[in-house]
């Protein structure tokens, strides 16, 4: 009897692990042939290890990622636009306090949570993006709105939440972006600023500020989307805006090469026009999504300033290939093609 449940027991973890142990090369991408859809995102990239997250808060963050992916891999299949599936994929994440968006935005130095967000839609290249905002609920809308219904690209703080009010988005008051966690780091990253003299890039803040939110996909009628928001970065100062709102930097979308998001040090991204460079590699050498990618993440980023540039990309190619790249301890990440395979990750092993 024992032995019948020892047996159940390591099935059931088995089962529940299996979309882990399984590489997204062997299960999910194809480099061969065109696919009809398929759909990849991310929820941040940093300081995410195995030994130092508990089985709860793992299942959480892995019941998340399968339920946002999920939901933009439903829009493909019935076919819904890539722009639909990325904003309302995007959507599921912005409502979750585990991720640096929407309502898990992590504070500023004055104690305020600020987003940032944009889209783009690789068939028009026509964008839209915001930043600085603390009333949205959900800020990719608002970058959704700016491309649809405004003559421009990006709008910011004051401005673009009275256009969000005249297009009829949610509003909530500032309070409801608060939790307990993004607080306690505020307060962690403070206490350090106070007990040395800490660069505004030290360590502690670095792992503060994972957790950004982004998806990209290819739809049935061949066009590309990516989409980015983020709360940007613990302890920010002086209005400071990262990539993520940036065009070319933490979202670029274009049919004739690939869908790009981005996570990590936002001003090193700014910088390497990380998400636009990698398409250019693409268009301009003939570089495949893989090795464009690897070149800009693992070679060119790292060698930006002084630092160490650190962070990730999600991204797929017109051919629906998808790649998740990243230089960190890990990233919250999943995908997902046409045939319902289903990957998610989290750490760097």
């Amino acid at each position: 009897m024992k032995k019948c449940i020892y047996l159940i027991f390591a099935l059931l973890i088995f089962s529940a692990c299996k979309n882990e142990s399984k590489k997204p090369s062997e299960a999910i991408q194809n480099e061969t042939e065109k696919v009809e859809f398929s759909i990849i995102i991310h929820g941040g990239a940093g300081s995410i290890r195995r030994d130092n997250m508990s089985e709860e808060r793992e299942a959480e963050y892995r019941q998340k990622l399968e339920e946002a992916i999920r939901v933009g891999y439903t829009i493909l299949k019935e076919g819904g636009t890539s722009l639909d599936a990325v904003q309302n994929t995007i959507n599921i994440l912005e409502d979750s306090p585990l991720f640096n968006a929407g309502k898990g935005a992590v504070f500023t130095h004055e104690g305020f949570n600020e987003h940032d967000a944009s889209i783009m839609d690789g068939k028009t290249l026509n964008a839209g993006a915001s930043a600085g905002t603390k009333t949205i609920k959900n800020p990719i809308n608002l970058a959704r709105a700016v491309m649809d219904n405004s003559p421009h690209v990006f709008l910011s703080r004051g401005g673009a939440e009275t256009f969000a009010k005249e297009q009829g988005l949610e509003i909530v008051e500032p309070n409801y972006f608060s939790t307990t966690k993004k607080l306690k780091s505020l307060e962690r990253v403070k206490a350090s600023e106070k007990n040395k003299v800490a660069s505004f890039y030290d360590a502690d803040l670095q792992d503060s500020k994972f957790g950004t939110v982004g998806c990209a996909a290819l739809d049935k009628h061949g066009n590309l989307a990516a989409g980015t928001s983020t709360g940007g970065m613990t302890n920010k100062r002086w209005g400071r805006i990262g990539d993520s709102p940036i065009i070319g930097a933490g979202t670029y979308a274009n049919n004739n090469t690939c869908a790009v998001s981005s996570t990590g040090w936002g001003e090193f991204f700014i910088r390497g026009m990380v998400a636009y460079d990698i398409s250019a590699l693409m268009e301009y050498k003939g570089l495949s999504l893989k090795e464009a990618a690897k070149e800009v993440i693992q070679n060119k980023l790292p060698n930006i300033g002084d630092q160490g540039a650190t962070g990730g990309i999600v991204a797929i190619d017109k051919d629906g290939n998808m790649v998740m790249e990243f230089n960190t301890q890990g990233m919250f990440r999943a995908i997902m093609n046409a045939k319902g395979e289903l990957y998610i990750g989290m750490f760097k092993d």
